[in-house]
């Protein structure tokens, strides 16, 4: 995808009312969507829709890198007057994240692609609760738990803990707030509620969204409908009698 078509798909997400977009993990800087003119097209469409709605969509780029161009990306964001960049923190490594981190003027989103090599296997393997522990001390202010009913391998139960475990104090009031992604839309809220009784997570959708039958802008409002119903305490039957949006993405992503 070129560097115009992210921007319009940005433009369809603000407009649908999202808070909060990101880049792949996997997306850095290639001949058809360079960094520099990622960051230059989307902050346009999203300071545009801050002047005029009030309200600051915030986007994660992945400055992954050496340590050095990282350090001129994240100050490109700033330049844009941007809010938020994403880090690779296995790929990176610890000391990199920490001097990103320790600057202080972005939201720093942490992504742990690379998790499965470090947490499968039992002679190998750190749990997720001392995983978070080392990079909420460098800093991260997000960080990835993957999510209930996910696309991988990892248990429910194990996503509840890491859940848990981000919202769990250490050293200090800052926690990093959970990231709920992997295959996610309005169904999963209701459980993932059920176990954490918690909002504090954000909680990430693409195809949830973008698949939509009626559209993004009712891909969103069936989120936010799943998380009320999840809330009040409805199960997803009388959540999908309720609202008619959150209705239409049962019927598309239930198995």
């Amino acid at each position: 995808m070129g560097v115009d078509e992210t921007a319009a798909l940005v433009q369809t997400l603000v407009n649908a009312g999202i808070d909060f977009i990101k880049d792949d993990e996997l997306m850095g800087s290639t001949a058809n969507s360079r960094f520099d003119d990622r960051v230059n097209v989307i902050m346009k469409v999203i300071n545009n829709h801050a002047q005029k709605t009030g309200k600051k969509v915030m986007y994660a780029f992945n400055i992954s890198d050496e340590i050095d161009e990282m350090q001129r990306k994240y100050d490109l964001i700033k330049k844009h007057e941007g809010t938020c960049a994403m880090i690779s923190i296995n790929s990176v490594g610890l000391s990199a994240t920490k001097k990103i981190c320790d600057q202080g003027d972005l939201v720093i989103h942490g992504h742990r692609n690379g998790w499965g090599m470090l947490n499968r296997h039992p002679l190998l393997a750190i749990e997720f609760p001392a995983y978070q522990k080392i990079w909420r001390l460098a800093g991260v202010d997000q960080i990835h738990v993957n999510g209930i009913q996910n696309k991988f391998w990892e248990s429910d139960d194990s996503v509840v803990t890491s859940i848990q475990s981000c919202l769990k104090t250490f050293i200090g009031e800052n926690n990093p707030l959970p990231v709920v992604s992997s295959g996610q839309w309005g169904g999963q809220a209701p459980e993932t509620y059920r176990r954490t009784q918690t909002t504090d997570l954000l909680y990430m959708a693409g195809g949830g969204i973008l698949a939509h039958p009626m559209g993004a802008t009712a891909g969103v409002n069936a989120l936010q409908q799943a998380w009320k119903a999840a809330v009040d305490g409805l199960s997803v039957e009388q959540a999908a009698l309720q609202y008619p949006e959150f209705a239409a993405s049962v019927k598309k992503f239930s198995k």
